[in-house]
């Protein structure tokens, strides 16, 4: 691999679907040269297909799961700076600040129970959540 196939690799990850002729515009090749660096580096494994990412919209059923997750800060975290935090974290969809027993209520689309269950131990781990309750959303 060299320097033009990292570049045809990074032009892929950003739009699978770019064509061929675009991406040779953006690295100096022909359409034939990046069509044939891309079969090479199939060829190789290090390119092993493509996929579909589905958004929000999109994210249910086998394909997502949403939750809601009530969170209870540890006593010396800043409620800013875990706002900050949950906005980047991975599956998060929207952070709000609450009344009761938690500080934040947070609504989750996921891929699968294990992301779920990454995102709880990052909550936690880095977050600087002391405790949570999960709710499934059923329908």
């Amino acid at each position: 691999m060299d320097a033009i196939d990292e570049q045809i690799i990074a032009l892929l990850r950003e739009d699978a679907r770019r064509a061929y002729s675009a991406i040779g515009r953006q690295v100096g090749l022909g359409t034939n040269a990046v069509s044939a660096r891309v079969r090479r580096l199939r060829e190789a494994g290090v390119i092993t297909g493509f996929t579909v990412l589905l958004g929000e919209a999109r994210a249910e059923g086998p394909a997502g799961i949403e939750a809601f997750v009530d969170v209870r800060l540890q006593a010396d975290r800043d409620s800013e700076e875990f706002l900050r935090w949950a906005h980047t974290a991975p599956g998060v969809l929207d952070a709000v600040h609450v009344t009761g027993p938690y500080d934040y209520l947070l609504r989750v689309r996921l891929r699968d129970t294990a992301a779920l269950d990454r995102l709880l131990r990052l909550l936690k781990r880095e977050g600087g959540a002391a405790q949570t309750q999960t709710r499934l959303a059923l329908r």
